[in-house]
């Protein structure tokens, strides 16, 4: 009945977080009621997502001519303090508190339920080679910043386990985070709170 564009569209972003395929066949009808400026400067934004690369210290965004992300290339901050996080958006959250000021690592998108998936692991080795070579195999502080469900607890004492030798102290956020509760959607002073009564 629609078109084989139309079908086409819905297909690749119905696979996309949020978007099932009746949310995504709205966006498609939506884009195509467009005039021809808007949906080309859609289409360029689009294209410009391109140029973003990972930045090879914390895995959060850079530009892809630049070295480093914005936070890690920052003198300003402290290399000895670093948060993992689950995701880029926990980034943004707890930057919006302006308590922070140290670095980070994004360990990836933690699985519903079981073990740690290859990337997480890959990503804890990378701490670990971090550590050793740039802060002569110690660190100050981690902080742990994942949510505060089972799974989090869980990859919590993993984390305490693998670093109990690399870390001073290794920290959780406090508790101002309810209980199955997400970083991404605490406001800015509940995950202040939660920086300052860190455990």
């Amino acid at each position: 009945m629609l078109p084989q564009p139309i079908q086409q569209f819905v297909r690749v972003f119905s696979r996309l977080p949020l978007l099932g395929p009746r949310l995504a066949t709205r966006l498609a009808l939506h884009l195509i009621s467009l005039d021809r400026a808007s949906f080309q400067e859609l289409k360029n934004a689009l294209i410009q997502l391109e140029a973003l690369d990972r930045c090879p210290r914390c895995f959060f965004l850079k530009n892809e001519n630049a070295k480093l992300c914005d936070i890690c290339a920052d003198p300003r901050r402290n290399p000895r303090i670093i948060a993992i996080v689950e995701k880029e958006t926990d980034i943004m959250s707890l930057e919006k508190t302006h308590k922070f000021s140290g670095h980070y690592l994004i360990l990836g998108e933690l699985p519903e339920k079981g073990v740690l998936e290859n990337i997480q692991k890959s990503r804890l080795q990378h701490l670990h080679a971090r550590i050793t070579q740039e802060l002569n195999g110690m660190t100050d502080e981690i902080i742990v910043a994942l949510n505060p469900n089972s799974f989090g607890d869980f990859v919590a004492g993993i984390i305490n386990e693998e670093f109990k030798t690399g870390a001073k102290k290794i920290t959780r956020l406090g508790r101002g985070i309810p209980t199955g509760g997400e970083i991404e959607f605490a406001d800015e002073e509940t995950l202040g709170s939660a920086l300052e009564r860190r455990i």
